[in-house]
């Protein structure tokens, strides 16, 4: 049984939705830029992908409390968007929103905690509620109407990835007839010291790929696809052009955050989720990269393409250069653009590339690509833990 995309959402630093994402990208606009949000702090002089609106403003476009998190907030514009796209109507449809997230709900703890510490009293505790993963699922589930099944997923930077790849599972089983998958992630204080206590981060916008890497930059956002089965998709009036070809997880069981120098679960999920597929290397005709712009990420996940495709590397870019790393919402975010390079007939660049690395044989994208044929799309996210992931969305005939 085929799976097949009908519909995307999407929100993030370089646009409120699909089209202002899209605007973003060909225009080569980056959303990284300094901190709003989360002023007032001592690493607020770290670049990040902000989303530049406010939880009030963005309970607004979700149709959603301000009181929920914002991750919440996020999940539900993002995931509205991508079933308004659809056009789908989930009335007798058994249908699934599986989700993912690493943040959850943390901003709200965060602000619990904050007045906890000033006033000795447990005031306004019921922020806590939505602390856990599960907990923004969930709030934006029950909006959508969406009862027959509901899960979170949290497996670092490869979750939104894991989530398309269960919800295609889902329906290949036939548990599920139509599933919105991905995730979402938004900026906390939490994450951006625990990120600079791992000296990750670049003082700079990051520069993914290049020799003089100095990390990543953290970015927020949400990112979902519909997905439906076969008998689903030919039922619509707007009749699919992408379909999921291909998807494997693997873990190389190396460290707790860094991936093996030889990029042993990179190269595992990459080939696994050809092999599913059932397409050569020489097939595909772009690498969406996981490129977070670590000197470890880019060097481990470079020598695991080069292993596998060899002198015959396709078209490759890291669009984190764009967002920042949404972490566990890049998975969903990277699918989308990984979809629009299929539909748009575009490769996007690698933004602030100079030199490129001088172990590897290939070198990204740095000029946007416009009118080529995108026919096969391989899109990477790779988590802490080893946790490793590789999904192939392809042009439909």
């Amino acid at each position: 049984m085929e799976v097949y995309i009908a519909g995307k959402g999407i929100i993030s630093a370089i646009g409120l939705n699909v089209d202002e994402t899209l605007q973003s990208l060909r225009a080569g606009k980056s959303g990284i830029g300094n901190q709003t949000n989360l002023s007032g702090r001592r690493d607020n002089h770290l670049p990040t992908g902000e989303i530049k609106l406010s939880n009030a403003e963005l309970a607004t476009m979700a149709g959603l409390s301000a009181e929920y998190s914002r991750t919440a907030l996020l999940s539900m514009i993002a995931a509205k968007e991508a079933m308004a796209d659809s056009g789908i109507h989930i009335n007798g449809l058994r249908t699934g929103f599986i989700s993912a997230t690493t943040v959850g709900g943390m901003d709200k703890t965060e602000q619990f905690m904050t007045s906890y510490i000033r006033d000795g009293e447990f005031k306004n505790i019921e922020q806590v509620l939505y602390h856990d993963s599960g907990a923004a699922t969930e709030l934006v589930a029950e909006p959508l109407g969406i009862k027959h099944f509901v899960s979170t997923i949290s497996t670092a930077c490869s979750s939104s990835a894991n989530s398309i790849m269960y919800a295609a599972r889902l329906i290949k089983t036939g548990v599920l007839d139509v599933a919105i998958a991905g995730g979402a992630d938004a900026m906390s204080l939490f994450t951006l010291s625990g990120f600079n206590a791992l000296m990750i981060l670049d003082e700079n916008y990051c520069t993914p790929y290049d020799e003089n890497r100095k990390g990543l930059n953290l970015g927020e956002g949400a990112g979902y696809v519909v997905l439906v089965s076969e008998k689903v998709a030919e039922r619509l009036l707007k009749a699919p052009t992408v379909k999921l070809t291909g998807y494997a997880n693997a873990n190389d069981a190396f460290h707790q955050t860094a991936s093996s120098p030889e990029g042993k679960g990179n190269y595992l999920a990459m080939q696994g989720a050809l092999k599913m597929s059932g397409l050569e290397t020489t097939a595909i005709d772009y690498i969406n990269l996981h490129g977070t712009g670590t000197a470890n990420n880019d060097l481990s996940e470079g020598m695991a393409i080069q292993r596998i495709f060899g002198e015959q590397v396709p078209k490759s870019s890291s669009t984190k250069a764009f967002t920042g790393h949404t972490l566990g919402a890049c998975g969903g975010i990277e699918a989308i653009f990984s979809i629009m390079a299929i539909e748009q007939k575009m490769i996007f660049p690698n933004l602030r590339l100079k030199t490129p690395m001088k172990e590897l044989s290939f070198a990204p994208v740095t000029e946007l690509m416009e009118g080529v044929e995108v026919k096969n799309v391989l899109s990477n996210s790779f988590g802490f833990g080893g946790n490793c992931s590789s999904l192939i969305f392809s042009k439909v005939n």
